[in-house]
């Protein structure tokens, strides 16, 4: 079966976005440094990832909104700067997270081919940032404001699945596309989907600004980039 032949069956792509299109690691690295005035060297990645991650554990509410606590906590931490002018300023920086760079041209050679879903925990207000940054590219979204709740609740799944079912999909039409094994691989496998590892770190220790797991799930596709995957189900561009 050639590599292209392996995706023929699939009619709909479902893609996490914070994460796995769009670049948040860079995008809160960045923002708390500069609102710190650190460098790298003073303050290194994973010193700054899990504040972030037990600030969002914390205050796990929508994204556009909660990010101003997130950040005062994880400031709190690390004895930065924590005052309202300082948290407002990485609240706003979340929604200017840019894409990886090679998110926009993969999803329009994608999207000639199949229906692309955003399936993300981000909020209606950040999805819609998003989504303009990467041209675009969804027929459809769900994020957290319509489910209600957020990956990896089964709930989230189930709701997408009965919405695409109404466009005439069945969960066998659907490839899920994700970076995180936590909010992602793991509990779509478990649900029944083929999923595709997008595996963003690949060749860096750790798992940087996402949720860690004891066991890697084996996915049906992995790739290190949305690139390798567009040049595997469409060829290259």
């Amino acid at each position: 079966m050639s590599t292209q032949a392996a995706f023929s069956n699939f009619k709909v792509l479902t893609f996490d976005v914070v994460g796995t299109l769009i670049d948040f690691e860079t995008g809160v690295l960045n923002a708390v440094r500069k609102i710190s005035g650190k460098t790298p060297a003073e303050l290194g990645d994973e010193q700054i990832f899990e504040p972030y991650k037990r600030g969002r554990d914390k205050h796990y509410e929508r994204s556009s909104e909660v990010m101003f606590h997130v950040y005062r906590h994880l400031a709190t931490e690390l004895g930065l700067p924590a005052d309202d002018a300082s948290c407002e300023m990485f609240q706003l920086s979340v929604l200017r997270w840019g894409p990886f760079s090679d998110s926009v041209e993969a999803l329009k050679r994608l999207r000639t081919k199949f229906r692309l879903v955003a399936m993300t925990n981000a909020d209606r207000v950040a999805l819609s940032a998003y989504a303009h940054a990467l041209g675009n590219p969804f027929d459809d979204t769900v994020c957290a404001d319509d489910t209600g709740v957020a990956k990896p609740n089964p709930e989230f799944f189930a709701y997408n699945k009965g919405r695409q079912s109404a466009f005439g999909y069945k969960q066998s039409d659907i490839l899920h596309v994700a970076q995180s094994q936590y909010h992602d691989i793991g509990i779509a496998r478990k649900l029944g989907y083929k999923v595709c590892w997008i595996e963003r770190r690949q060749g860096i220790a750790g798992f940087g600004g996402t949720p860690a797991v004891e066991t890697l799930t084996k996915p049906d596709f992995h790739f290190p980039t949305l690139k390798a995957l567009a040049d595997a189900a469409i060829g290259p561009a």
